[in-house]
Order: structure tokens, then sequence, then C-alpha cells
């Protein structure tokens, strides 16, 4: 449970680390985890290190920074997230989610869907590179996620960072499979070892798609809050608020997540959902 709001500088290092020293003091804290991505990674990470308060050492994180594959990577080719869990240096595979996008030309996000519809063979062969990459990293304790493309020849990893995946996959994976991976971050730093069940449905989310303009009104939320297949959903907007363009990270704000027992079953589901949001939205310039 958390106690107290601890306000600080990101971009003031050593403020940011005299900060964790005082407060791992002041609270005799055991681990210092850092849940997010950016620039304070690393400054955390430096402190925690040498304050004997994390497994892993801040060349973990610089060797997973620079394993990003270029941008040559065909923007057509499906992309799969893949969480983890390790425990003591065991990376546990939690699952893997596909990306939905807009397709062709841009190929911009829309969604997740958990588990991805992928054949036994092709998530072994994921697995594998996966965990050895962490392993060769000396990754020691801690959720990843890692993107991986999945190209003619095999996949090939895009990018891994040392924290859950975002745009609300470990609700999709709870949802799925009964299993909470935020909850399973906490139970691995006292050494307790993920076990995860097979899918048993489908977990779909699906961001709005707003076009970019100033939102002028909009209805719909309510209906779709209570619809049955609905496990969640936020539209943190309100009239006069400035909607980014599609593509744009801060445009999946406005999401639904939805569960079926197929994919194609939540790919129809989250498209009801967008039909009865209706808005009004201003276009730039008018």
């Amino acid at each position: 449970m958390s106690e107290e709001l601890l306000l600080t500088d990101f971009a003031d290092e050593s403020g940011l680390r005299e900060l964790i020293a005082r407060t791992a003091r002041t609270h005799d804290i055991d681990v210092v985890l850092h849940c997010g991505h950016g620039s304070s990674v690393l400054p955390v990470v430096r402190e925690a290190w040498r304050l004997g308060l994390t497994p892993n050492s801040p060349e973990v994180y610089e060797r997973l920074q620079v394993c990003e594959s270029d941008d040559r990577i065909p923007a057509e080719a499906p992309r799969v997230g893949v969480e983890t869990l390790t425990v003591d240096g065991a990376h546990h595979v939690i699952g893997m989610t596909a990306q939905r996008t807009t397709g062709p030309p841009d190929f911009h996000v829309t969604g997740h869907l958990h588990p991805a519809p992928l054949d036994e063979e092709v998530q072994k062969v994921i697995a594998v590179e996966v965990v050895d990459l962490l392993t060769a990293s000396g990754y020691r304790s801690g959720p990843a996620h890692t993107q991986v493309a999945l190209l003619p020849l095999g996949p090939r990893i895009v990018s891994c960072r040392a924290h859950l995946g975002g745009d609300r996959i470990p609700l999709l994976i709870d949802i799925a499979r009964g299993f909470d991976p935020e909850a399973a971050v906490f139970a691995g730093l006292l050494g307790s070892r993920p076990v995860v069940a097979p899918a048993s449905r489908y977990a779909e989310v699906g961001f709005f798609l707003l076009p970019e303009g100033r939102l002028e009104t909009y209805t719909g939320t309510e209906e779709i809050a209570v619809t049955s297949w609905v496990r969640g959903a936020r539209f943190p907007y309100r009239s006069g608020d400035w909607i980014a363009p599609v593509g744009d990270q801060r445009n999946r704000r406005a999401y639904v997540v939805v569960e079926g027992d197929t994919p194609e079953l939540t790919r129809v589901r989250v498209a009801d959902a967008r039909r009865d949001l209706i808005t009004h939205i201003r276009p730039a310039g008018r």
C-alpha cells in the first residue's frame, strides 16, 4: 500500500538520486523498482545499485537499450509484445500479445489482442529469442516487455524494456488467463515464480481513433460502459479538449477493452464500441 507521494524533477539527476537514497533510509526499503520508462530509468537504477537495493546493474539496462533494431524493419511486418517476469535470474514467458494496426499505408497501432493467434512452433521460437536476450543482458529480476517483428526469415527483436507492457496489456492478460502480471511482479520480489494458466478467452483493447481537433460534444460512453462484454473503457476528454492525431501516443488515451471467444469476435466488439461513441470534433484550423 502506498504511504506517501514524493514529487521530484526527473531532469535533475542528482536531486532524483538524493531523494531515492533519503526515502530508502527513512522507510527502510529493501528493493527499488522503476515501473516506467524514459530518461529517469538509469539515474534510478544507478542509485538503487549503489545502495544495494536492486539485483540489476545499470549496465543491464544499457545493454537492453542498445538491443533495439534499426528502422529498416518493414512497417507491414506483424509485431508481437512478449511479457516476461524474471525471478532470481530465471526468465518466465507470461504471454504474447498481437498488435492491431490501421494497415497500409501507415500501419498505426490501433489496439492489442491477447493471446496473439500464433501457432505453437512460432511461439517457441519467439520465446527462445527473448529469453536468450534477457540472459545475455544479465537481467536478474523484474518484468520486461519485448517487441518482436515477425519477418519471413524469422522473428526479430525490435526493443526490450524492463517494465510491464503499456496500453493495458496487463489487463488483457488478466482477462484472458486469470493471471495478474502486476501482482506477480511484487510476488516475484519475494521469490515467487509465476504460474500462468492457458488462455480461456481472448481480450482486446481498441483505441477510439478519434480525428485530430477540438472536441465539442460526445455521447455513448454510458452505453459502452454497461455492455456485458466490455471489461474496461476510458474516455478522459471533456468538451473543449484537444485530440491528438491517430498515430500519436496521446491518441491512445481513450480506449475500450473487450473479451470474446475468438479474435474475430473481439475485433467486431471493438468496432461496435467505436460506433457507439459519437463525437463532434472541430478540425484544426477551423
